[in-house]
């Protein structure tokens, strides 16, 4: 499920800001994008998330602003800078040429002054950064809530759909047995000549016809699993699993009765079903 949030801590020395951006995905997948000093967070940040989200390929920004003064100390190597003029003073004496190195280039040499970031106090960086992971994580699942309300809707409306075609092929049943045994009936009567019915064994052919295209127990379970769709998208999160196996199962009864089938409007009817449960299905991709 699509969703996003967005939070920004301040103080009077540093200023984290956090956003947090998913897209549909089967699993969870996470992307982090932050500052190198606060990489040795990962792990925690990682840990947090999984507290607000259990499925999508999510997005976290972290940017981080730092005011403080002295964050950056210069050191002098004043070794290297002897080593340095040592070699100078060297290649001067060999080729006769003058030294006249000054103090601003020889700083320029490699390693002579080098900048390094003081150490920081983790406990207090990550204190603010999990507040500022916790606002933008609360804003990311109210806007997720949002668009599940809708995808909600969305899918009790094809569960009535389902429904309603399910009932279809329960009406149709028994003026499929009706038809069938008036053209048994028919074709009899066309090749006796006397006309004289056995009508036992066209009850058996009827019967043995009537249980072969019997659907009753897949449409009873098809209805049984629309029911339990509907209960499971009250309980909220951490569903998206459980509803992706009841989809399954739904679609290998709506199989078994387009096999079964011996009849254009009920063939028609299943392949509408299958339609349904798969958009169906598409649709659960999105929940947790």
């Amino acid at each position: 499920m699509t969703g996003y949030g967005r939070a920004e801590i301040q103080d009077a020395d540093k200023k984290f800001t956090v956003e947090i951006k998913s897209v549909n995905h089967r699993y969870l997948d996470f992307n982090f994008r932050m500052p190198k000093k606060l990489s040795f967070f990962e792990s925690s940040i990682r840990n947090l998330m999984k507290k607000y989200m259990q499925r999508g390929k999510v997005d976290v920004f972290i940017f981080y602003e730092d005011y403080t003064k002295g964050q950056v100390a210069i050191q002098y190597n004043k070794e290297m800078a002897a080593g340095y003029l040592e070699y100078l003073k060297e290649m001067s004496s060999d080729f006769g040429l003058d030294n006249n190195i000054r103090v601003a280039e020889l700083s320029r040499y490699p390693e002579v002054l080098t900048t390094e970031e003081q150490p920081v106090d983790e406990k207090e960086l990550w204190a603010m950064l999990e507040k500022a992971l916790d606002e933008a994580a609360s804003n990311f699942v109210a806007s997720r809530a949002h668009e599940g309300d809708a995808l909600k809707a969305d899918m009790v409306a094809k569960l009535d759909s389902m429904s309603a075609l399910t009932a279809q092929v329960e009406e149709r049943a028994p003026e499929i047995i009706t038809e069938y045994r008036a053209k048994i009936e028919a074709k009899v009567k066309e090749l006796l000549e006397d006309g004289q019915v056995d009508e036992g064994r066209i009850a058996a052919e009827v019967v043995f016809f009537a249980d072969k295209i019997c659907t009753d127990e897949e449409t009873v379970r098809l209805k049984s699993h629309i029911d339990n769709v509907k209960k499971v998208l009250e309980e909220g999160v951490g569903i998206g699993r459980k509803l992706d196996f009841i989809a399954q199962e739904m679609n290998r009864e709506a199989n078994t009765i387009l096999s079964k089938a011996n009849d254009l409007a009920t063939s028609n009817v299943a392949i509408d079903l299958k339609t349904e449960i798969e958009k169906l299905r598409e649709q659960i991709q999105n929940i947790e």
